[in-house]
């Protein structure tokens, strides 16, 4: 199934729910002894948006972009005022339908490239209804 945006939200700016943030990092690998400092409280909106105004987060359908870590069911936080580049993970709008997709911009053309190789890219042609609708800075899954 290709990647597509199944449900759009926006974000609720008014929530705030600060949880502990611990001064020293977590080992990946062989554990090291807990230590009791907390440094201060964590608000993830201060950290995963940047543009409030501009921000909207999706759920994803589809498993096309499995290669960058975006899952069916994931959310995407996806941000309008950061201009997207050859290489972002961008929200494009084609003809009708949501997709995420890696924009690449090659001599003069423009691709939308999945991160599966059981798909094919696109490549955007004139004929066709197309916009940028936003740059994913954010995939939230669970595990």
């Amino acid at each position: 199934m290709k990647t597509i945006v199944e449900t759009i939200y926006l974000p609720d700016r008014s929530a705030r729910w600060p949880r502990p943030i611990f001064l020293t990092s977590v080992q990946a690998g062989f554990p090291s002894p807990a230590e009791d400092y907390v440094e201060g409280r964590l608000d993830l909106n201060r950290y995963l948006i940047k543009h409030p105004v501009a921000t909207f987060y999706v759920r994803v359908a589809g498993d096309s972009m499995i290669g960058a870590g975006i899952h069916p069911g994931a959310i995407l936080v996806v941000d309008r005022a950061v201009e997207a580049d050859d290489g972002d993970i961008v929200i494009a709008r084609v003809n009708d339908e949501l997709c995420v997709k890696r924009l690449r911009i090659r001599e003069g053309k423009v691709w939308l490239v999945p991160e599966n190789n059981a798909y094919d890219s696109i490549e955007v042609t004139e004929e066709m209804d197309f916009e940028v609708w936003g740059r994913v800075m954010h995939s939230i899954h669970s595990h």
